[in-house]
């Protein structure tokens, strides 16, 4: 989809799409060459995208790709969708401890280290928001505000420990 909402700004070739997507989406890890043009090629068959000018390049042709009425109303769909508000309620971390628990496990032990695991990370998320670059600033604060959820959850759920094992132990 977000491919999809470059090429409605405009026609792009695929390393300008790459480029774009790595700027502002990737944060760390940029979307390699390879999947970029695996999902062109997909967006191209699916009727999304199709491929506009070509023009010679040191290499390989470079294609231009523009996206379609088909494509652009899917991005128009995706675009205005709300994104689900619900938390996954199965997550990784529930599931450690309560498995820890109905083991007889050291279940504070694991929570205190994914505590000091989310505080070096939010560490480095509000070194980033010093910076000068406001999307930056913006997804770090999004992590930030999460991973402060996830520190609140981890203190509940130490608190409820002895309560959570008689309920998991039966």
């Amino acid at each position: 989809m977000t491919l999809l909402g470059l090429l409605e700004r405009e026609p792009s070739h695929g390393y300008d799409l790459k480029r774009d997507y790595d700027s502002f989406f990737s944060r760390g890890k940029p979307l390699p060459f390879g999947q970029v043009y695996a999902t062109l090629g997909r967006l191209v068959r699916d009727g999304k995208i199709v491929i506009g000018e070509v023009a010679p390049g040191e290499g390989p042709e470079r294609k231009r790709y523009v996206i379609t009425d088909r494509g652009a109303t899917e991005f128009e769909s995706w675009l205005t969708e709300p994104v689900e508000a619900e938390p996954n309620l199965q997550t990784v971390l529930f599931t450690k401890v309560v498995l820890a628990l109905m083991l007889d496990r050291p279940a504070e032990e694991y929570l205190d280290t994914q505590r000091a695991k989310h505080l070096r990370r939010m560490k480095e998320l509000t070194d980033i928001r010093r910076g000068d670059n406001l999307v930056d600033t913006m997804l770090a604060d999004h992590g930030l505000f999460h991973l402060e959820a996830d520190l609140h959850w981890i203190d509940t759920t130490i608190a409820r420990l002895d309560a959570l094992r008689k309920v998991v132990k039966g």
